[in-house]
C-alpha cells in the first residue's frame, strides 16, 4: 500500500514539473517582445558587447541566416560613423538595434514596436535569465510549480462551482462557459506545447 502511496505522489509530481515546464515554454514567446525589446534583454546586452569587441558574430545568433549579410552591413557602417561626440555614438548605435531587435522579431513572427528601457521584462521571464546565469533551475521549478498549480486549481474550482447553476439562468450559463473555457484552454494550450511545434 505504502509503495503504491509513493509510485503515486512521485508520478504526481513529474506531472506537476512537466505542466511547469510546458507553462513556461507556452508563457515565454507571449512575453518575447518585452524580453528581446529591452536594454537588458540578452540581444542588446549581446549588441552592445559586439560594439565594444567589434565583432558582428556576438549578435549574429540572434537574426535569421538571411539577415546575416543585412546586419553585418549595419553594424560595419555604425562602426566606421562611430566618433567622439557620445550623442551621435549614441543615435548610430540605437538605429543599428532597432534594426536588430526588429530582424530578429520577424524571425519569431512578431512585430516590432520599438526598444524598451532596461527593467521591463517580467518577473518570470527575468527568472528564467537569472537561472541561466546562476545555473540553478531549482528555485524557477518551486516558484513555476506553485504558480501553475494554484492557477489550475483555481479554475478548475471556478468551473466546477459554476457548472452547478449553469442552467438556471442565461447569466449563469455564460459565466460558467467564460469558466469552462479558460480551464480548458489553459490546458489545450499545454497539451498543444507538448504534442506540436515550440514556437521560437
Amino acid at each position: 500500500m505504502k509503495s503504491i502511496k509513493n509510485s503515486t505522489m512521485k508520478i504526481s509530481q513529474r506531472v506537476v514539473l512537466l505542466l511547469s515546464i510546458l507553462f513556461i515554454s507556452f508563457a515565454a514567446p507571449q512575453m518575447a517582445s518585452a524580453h528581446c525589446d529591452s536594454y537588458d534583454g540578452p540581444v542588446i546586452k549581446d549588441a552592445l558587447k559586439a560594439f565594444e569587441q567589434q565583432n558582428v558574430e556576438l549578435v549574429l545568433k540572434w537574426v535569421e541566416p538571411q539577415y546575416d549579410e543585412v546586419i553585418t552591413d549595419k553594424f560595419n557602417q555604425t562602426l566606421k560613423l562611430l566618433g567622439s561626440n557620445e550623442e551621435v555614438n549614441e543615435i548610430l548605435k540605437t538605429h543599428f538595434l532597432e534594426t536588430l531587435v526588429r530582424l530578429h522579431r520577424e524571425g519569431e513572427g512578431a512585430s516590432f514596436t520599438g526598444l524598451k528601457p532596461a527593467n521591463s521584462m517580467t518577473p518570470m521571464v527575468e527568472m528564467a535569465d537569472n537561472s541561466l546565469d546562476k545555473n540553478d533551475i531549482d528555485y524557477v521549478v518551486k516558484a513555476v510549480n506553485s504558480h501553475l498549480t494554484e492557477v489550475l486549481k483555481e479554475r478548475f474550482v471556478k468551473a466546477m462551482e459554476l457548472s452547478k447553476t449553469k442552467d438556471n439562468s442565461l447569466e449563469q450559463g455564460r459565466a460558467y462557459v467564460e469558466a469552462y473555457v479558460e480551464y480548458t484552454h489553459t490546458l489545450e494550450a499545454l497539451e498543444h506545447i507538448l504534442h506540436g511545434e515550440m514556437a521560437h
